[in-house]
């Protein structure tokens, strides 16, 4: 009695994690049982197996077919184990031949009709099956995203049936060529940001060293103005930041199209977002926001509307760069190296410190708002700028700033000077400063100020590396007293005042 085995993937955060589908048909009581630790939308296979094949003229013989999903005490969930099971089953039926299903990987899952629907993962599973000198079997729609992984043999079908003809020679698959890179939105030109130089300045040293970065504000000052210029600054993600960014997104079930995300990610969130939603979770334990965002911005507007929970979740993957959803079955890890921009009111009404339009309750409304940023959260950011509105006056007359595409060049030849110095290819918010190179005055004044501003170790780290990242800006090699001052003047103690 011949076992049937088809290769296929489960996910562990961006990981492929290898699973055989073992098929076995015995005489017995007619039954179709799926064992191995299935979901229910695992085991809800079984009925949409049996529908695509009648719809190709088959029936399932009257024996006992048992299916099991190996190893065992693996959790398997998604809709994507259809394909590798029905390829399973025709394989152990005789009619396609066993050797060739036993040499591919498969994902997909199946409509009644036979026809193979797009699954989330595609692109990591591609890479695990290459890794394992097997080629991949997807939904035809997304070929191009499997033909990513390289040197490896793709069968991108529209349905069952062509898969069966295909592998009994009378039909050829050919295989699909990758499908691109994504067109990114259009971010807004800096050049239509009237006055407000030490909030731009600002902007352009957090894009040039992947700091964060809060603003402070009335409304309508111009907080979110400023924050959407940022991706206009960034430069294009490396090719292997590139490949990584889009694994997280094939396994969200978010690369449009199999299209390479080649721009760093800009991820906005409404502060209604739950904590699950911003550091991922759920019941299949789906990436957040903040892994969406990796490599990339996360913008969270109103900050202090956001649940506390969930703004507290933010605090270990702003420092480790993931994010681990822990679970009864298991512990699921995600990237989440991103860069934290942040803004929001100096009170509730909005109005603290306006003589015109003075706020009732000061300063305590001020004081409750401020404090729902908690104090080690408020030490990960780096920069924190106070947004002040422009007059009407300078707002209709003042010339056009500096276009995006002139601080864009300057934010590359920083990042260039980053790569150079790193063995990672990291910015300077990951940089050691032990190893940089400032000059005695400058770590002098770091080390006074840090007493007298009564910083934390953190935030003494973070100050260096911002004057580091000052220095990559003006060109310079050593960090000089002058960019160090500059960095401490961004640098908020332990609860904002304004």
């Amino acid at each position: 009695m011949s076992i049937a085995r088809v290769n296929t993937f489960s996910f562990s955060g961006i990981e492929a994690m290898p699973v055989e589908v073992q098929v076995q048909i015995a005489s017995g009581i007619p039954a179709f049982l799926v064992v191995g630790l299935p979901d229910k939308a695992v085991g809800e296979a079984r009925e949409r197996v049996r529908a695509a094949l009648t719809a190709m003229g088959l029936s399932l013989p009257p024996k006992r077919v048992l299916i099991n999903l190996a190893p065992a005490d693996l959790l398997k969930e998604g809709s994507h184990f259809d394909l590798p099971i029905a390829l399973a089953v025709l394989a152990a039926m005789g009619i396609i031949p066993l050797e060739d299903a036993a040499s591919y990987a498969a994902l997909g899952e199946l409509s009644l009709d036979g026809r193979l629907n797009p699954v989330a993962g595609v692109l990591p599973a591609a890479i695990g099956a290459s890794a394992r000198d097997l080629g991949l079997i997807c939904p035809a729609s997304q070929g191009g995203e499997a033909a990513w992984a390289g040197r490896i043999e793709v069968l991108a079908a529209p349905d069952l049936l062509s898969l069966v003809n295909h592998f009994r020679g009378t039909q050829v698959l050919s295989p699909p060529e990758p499908s691109g890179i994504a067109v990114p939105a259009s971010a807004p030109c800096m050049s239509q940001v009237r006055g407000m130089e030490s909030a731009k300045r600002a902007l352009e040293i957090a894009a040039a060293g992947g700091h964060n970065l809060l603003f402070i504000g009335p409304p309508g000052a111009g907080k979110s103005m400023l924050a959407a210029r940022l991706p206009g600054l960034l430069p294009d993600l490396s090719p292997r930041e590139a490949l990584e960014v889009s694994m997280v997104h094939s396994v969200a079930g978010m690369l449009d199209g199999g299209r390479l995300v080649q721009r760093p990610p800009f991820r906005e969130p409404h502060h209604s977002a739950s904590q699950a939603a911003l550091a991922g979770g759920g019941n299949r334990a789906k990436p957040g926001e903040v892994s969406l965002a990796h490599r990339g911005v996360l913008f969270l507007d109103e900050l202090p509307e956001f649940p506390r929970a969930a703004l507290e979740a933010l605090r270990q993957p702003l420092e480790s760069g993931y994010t681990t959803v822990a679970r009864a079955a298991a512990h699921v890890t995600y990237p989440a190296r991103f860069q934290l921009i942040a803004a929001m009111n100096p009170c509730r009404c909005g109005h603290l410190a306006d003589p015109a339009r003075e706020c009732g309750r000061a300063p305590r409304c001020g004081e409750d708002y401020q404090n729902k940023i908690s104090g080690p959260l408020l030490d990960r950011i780096d920069l924190t700028v106070e947004v002040q509105p422009v007059p009407p006056s300078e707002l209709s007359r003042a010339p056009p700033g500096e276009t995006s595409a002139r601080v864009a060049a300057r934010v590359l030849r920083a990042r260039q000077m980053q790569v150079a110095r790193s063995d990672d290819g990291s910015t300077n918010a990951q940089a050691d400063p032990f190893e940089m190179q400032i000059e005695p005055d400058g770590r002098a004044l770091a080390e006074q100020a840090a007493e007298r501003l009564r910083l934390s170790a953190r935030g003494f780290t973070r100050s260096l590396r911002v004057a580091r990242t000052i220095a990559d800006l003006a060109q310079s090699e050593a960090v000089r007293r002058i960019h160090v001052a500059e960095a401490l003047s961004y640098r908020a103690r332990t609860y904002v005042r304004i």
